[in-house]
């Protein structure tokens, strides 16, 4: 199962104090909550850009727990304005992956605000699939609204 993912936010704070922000690999990842466990294995040759990490990814879904070692690699920077991640991980015990394709851009919105635009893909196959597509699409809606719920609050520098 294939899902789109095209959601925007304002943020209180201009582009050149959320980049930054943006860029903090573990306070994204604290931003949403099944994320756990996020180490680096390896630098990009210039930053961040190319850089990869370790992360557990754990959530309840239907009768499922689902526990994925998350390799996550930063997928393209344009500086100030955009950067991609791609995740690819897998759940040996019950048999199901997740791959996740997500772009955070940014652009001006006013004076001292930020619109931030997070879009991509998700898929989960395997065992976790056969719960149907209206309840993964349920639950992934929820970690995608505190996602931005939190990241409205970390991208300002105020406490969530």
């Amino acid at each position: 199962m294939r899902e789109a993912v095209d959601r925007e936010f304002v943020v209180g704070a201009t582009r050149d104090e959320v980049w930054p922000r943006l860029l903090d690999v573990h306070a994204v990842a604290s931003w949403l909550p099944i994320m756990h466990s996020v180490t680096e294995v390896s630098t990009g040759p210039s930053g961040i850009d190319g850089s990869s990490f370790q992360a557990a990814f754990e959530d309840k879904v239907g009768p499922f727990s689902l526990r994925a070692d998350l390799h996550i690699e930063v997928a393209g920077v344009r500086d100030g304005e955009e950067v991609a991640i791609r995740a690819r991980g897998e759940d040996r015990q019950i048999r199901s992956r997740i791959m996740i394709d997500a772009a955070c851009a940014l652009s001006d919105d006013g004076p001292g605000q930020t619109r931030v635009r997070l879009i991509g893909s998700y898929e989960i196959t395997g065992r976790v699939a056969t719960l149907g597509a209206g309840i993964i699409r349920s639950k992934a809606t929820k970690l995608i609204d505190t996602f931005c719920t939190n990241a409205t609050h970390g991208l300002t520098g105020t406490a969530g």
